[in-house]
This record gives C-alpha cells, structure tokens and sequence, in this order.
C-alpha cells in the first residue's frame, strides 16, 4: 500500500503513528543502524565507531493543492559536498538537542524562522560514510514561510512534490567508484538536480516508515 502523499491528513495521521516522538540516544554497539553502509555490495564497509553527532530538518511544506520537500543545493565553494543537494542541517553542539540543533541550522542556511516549523517526529538515525550520526527531524513548515539564503553555504532552495519523492518508482540504485572500491547508493533524480547519498536515502527511509504498509 502506498501513502496518498498529497493527502496531508493521512501524512499527519501517520507520522503520529509511526515516527518516533523523541530521538533515539547515542548509537550503541552491535547496533543495526540505517546508513549508506547497508547498500555495499561486498558488506565489507562498516559505519565509523564514533560517529559525530549531526541533525537535519525535514521540512514538509503545506500548500493547499500538495505537499513539497523544501531541499538546498549546497553552495559551490564549500570545502565538504560542494554543489550536492541536502537538507538543512548540521553538527548537534555541545549542550544541544537534535532538534535545537535541525532549527538553528535551518536559520543559518536559509533564512527558515522556527516560528514556521512545527516538529512531527524523528526517523531513525542515518550514519554516513563521512562519519556522521544524523538524526531526521520531520516537521511540517508553513507555505507562508520567506527564506533568505546564505550564499556562502546555499546556492539555492527548492521545492520538490512530496508525492513525487515518496513513489519508490523514482528511487534508483546507483553505483560509482569512492576511494578504490565501487559503492552503492540511492539517487531520486528530479528535474535539473540530483537528489542522491544521504539525501536520497533518509528520503527512502521516510518512504518505509511512512508509505509502506
């Protein structure tokens, strides 16, 4: 059974029931953790012992007529993931929740007042191969919202249909060469950008937890 995305009743009435009211603690040993390691062929890369700590907003925008993802394309400039398409996010500080950490970040990048957002839940963590535990933060933001990017960091904003990111047709298994092995990773691409890594695959993770019967 697929979720009706665009039906946002349905979207509340499952994210109240299937996304986790509070965020999981730190990640434990022996663990089974959700993250690009559970795509490899071979099985071999394992996610990093100490993982940093990192949260991202996914923000669900409700316009009358559907439901859109709002997403950033990373500036070009930057040191780490130049160009890639993220959600808004970042390290957890020291004495910060997740969730502190996912509007602060939203703030920084894009100009996203908190006073807009309104938290539903959280997905399970995500480890990424460049070491981080990220926690997804869903919450539903008002199409009222005005956003200001800072350049520095955000090339720019966009929305994509909910619907369109939630219908596993879209979501393909791609593979490129990293660092002398060959690694797996999902990719939803979407008009002129390239939704893909840890993007794409905590946007599948909101697929199983909330799509999926």
């Amino acid at each position: 059974m697929r979720l009706l995305a665009t039906d946002a009743r349905t979207f509340l009435i499952r994210a109240a029931e299937r996304l986790r009211p509070e965020p999981p603690g730190e990640l434990e040993p022996h663990s089974n953790p959700k993250g690009d390691h559970e795509l490899q062929f071979d099985g071999t890369f394992l996610p990093p012992l100490r993982p940093k700590p990192a949260a991202v907003l996914v923000p669900i925008v409700t316009h009358d007529e559907e439901a859109t993802v709002l997403l950033t394309q990373r500036a070009p400039g930057l040191r780490d993931h130049s160009g890639q398409i993220a959600f808004p996010g970042g390290k957890v500080d020291a004495n910060e929740t997740p969730l502190e950490a996912a509007l602060r970040e939203a703030e920084e990048e894009i100009g996203l007042d908190r006073r807009h957002v309104r938290p539903l839940g959280y997905l399970d963590p995500y480890l990424s191969s460049s070491g981080y535990h990220i926690m997804p933060v869903v919450s539903l933001v008002s199409p009222a919202l005005s956003l200001t990017p800072n350049r520095h960091e955000v090339a720019e904003a966009f929305e994509v249909p909910l619907a369109f990111l939630m219908n596993p047709d879209n979501h393909e298994l791609h593979a490129r060469e990293w660092r002398g092995r060959c690694r797996q990773y999902y990719a939803i691409p979407f008009d002129t950008h390239y939704i893909w890594g840890v993007t794409a695959g905590i946007l599948r993770n909101l697929y199983e937890r909330l799509c999926q019967s």
